[in-house]
């Protein structure tokens, strides 16, 4: 009994938001965090809760601080360079791929 072959997909199919992620591999992301933290980073490595493994990542920080006179709002940011940085799930609010030429 011949069992027929079925097509097989393109790897570059997105069926799952997972394999958006999948397709990032070895790019650069950027990731928005809880807490007004922001990170750009090559993707090495990930899991199904969002785990990720960055290299390279700038991380931003922003803080928001009321003036006691005026009662203005007084936004600051930081930053700072990282060789790896686990990053846990869940504080993953977005993940952003790379811009594909094309796209």
């Amino acid at each position: 009994m011949a069992e027929s072959a079925e097509p097989t997909e393109p790897v570059t199919a997105v069926e799952e938001p997972l394999d958006l992620i999948r397709l990032s591999l070895d790019e650069r992301i950027y990731v928005k965090m809880r807490n007004e933290r922001e990170l750009r980073g090559k993707l090495h490595a990930y899991d199904q809760h969002l785990n990720m493994i960055l290299g390279d990542v700038e991380e931003t920080i922003t803080t928001v601080e009321v003036d006691e006179e005026t009662y203005e709002q007084i936004y600051k940011t930081s930053k700072r360079t990282v060789p790896m940085l686990f990053v846990r799930g869940d504080g993953v609010i977005l993940v952003s791929p790379p811009l594909r030429a094309g796209a």
